[in-house]
């Protein structure tokens, strides 16, 4: 077989949505016709592009670049049919930008200034007030979907690490069981308290003491190497004083990075630059993290050549 579009845009719904399921129901073909496609898909790749986690269906390493490639290939197609600004774009006005993942800001900001220099972006003072677009981190398990009003594209996923104190006992542990910290004092943003609680079910366990935080992970990681607890952070993660970041056996817990947008808001061409400028950033600071190399490269084979 030879690669088509139809190929890319299964591969990107089936990472969209999570679900093989999900991914058939919003191309508007049956479940085991896609899971077929995906199977032909990776034959003729040479390997796996998605596995099967307790959080649903992720990539893996060499899935995350096929998808990568896949995504670039569909915007470049996509941007052939939109040469002018779409119903709604106005590039000079003044997006209004919400981001839960200061990480990605930065380096999404300054790659979409590169590329649209005549953008301008404001960041909302409240959780709670409207916006254009959105960099937001949830979990494949919450049910975040497009709707006709939202549209969502899934920037990036991978798994939730274990921060813990520098000198904790468990330091020379390459991969601690979720289970083996059960005594831990958890410092968790609220955001992560729902999935934490799934994971340690699924463990047969109850956490001893969890503390919910409305500061963001970065003040969280400080509280870590002060010695006050664990955490639970995003495997992109850089390095951190006093921190050690650290996989949990299994991966019991994922993460995603979503570029959200109001589709009356960007058009076509606009949104695939944002996520364009978006997904560069993502490369950017996971190639900061050698911890999250370190553990692919023990958890994922290389493709075969």
């Amino acid at each position: 077989m030879e690669l088509e579009l139809r190929h890319l845009r299964v591969l990107c719904a089936i990472a969209d949505t999570g679900s093989v399921g999900r991914a058939a129901a919003a191309i508007g073909a049956s479940q085991p016709a896609t899971s077929t496609q995906l199977r032909r898909i990776e034959r003729h790749l040479g390997a796996v592009v998605f596995e099967r986690t307790a959080a649903g269906v992720v990539p893996t390493t060499f899935g995350a670049e096929v998808l990568a490639a896949a995504r670039e290939v569909l915007a470049r197609v996509d941007r052939l049919g939109h040469s002018v600004p779409a119903c709604g774009e106005r590039p000079h006005r003044e997006l209004r930008l919400a981001a839960d993942c200061p990480a990605l800001l930065p380096g999404t900001l300054a790659r979409a200034r590169q590329l649209r220099p005549e953008l301008r972006f404001s960041l909302p003072a409240a959780p709670d007030e409207p916006f254009d677009l959105a960099l937001a981190l949830d979990h494949p398990s919450s049910g975040l979907r497009p709707t006709p009003a939202l549209a969502a594209r899934v920037i990036a996923t991978e798994p939730l690490f274990v921060a813990l104190p520098a000198a904790h006992p468990l330091r020379h542990h390459a991969e601690p069981a979720l289970a083996d910290l059960a005594a831990e004092t958890w410092l968790l943003p609220v955001a992560d308290r729902k999935a934490f609680r799934a994971a340690c079910e699924s463990a047969a366990f109850a956490p001893a003491t969890v503390h919910q935080l409305p500061q963001g992970r970065r003040e969280v990681l400080d509280l870590v190497a002060a010695g006050l607890g664990a955490a639970l952070v995003p495997a992109s993660t850089p390095p951190t004083a006093g921190v050690l970041l650290k996989p949990l056996l299994g991966a019991p817990l994922w993460l995603r990075y979503v570029l959200l947008w109001r589709r009356a808001a960007l058009g076509p061409g606009l949104a695939d630059t944002l996520f364009g400028a978006a997904t560069a950033a993502y490369r950017e600071l996971a190639a900061e993290a050698p911890h999250l190399h370190s553990w692919a490269g023990r958890t994922f084979r290389p493709p075969r050549t």
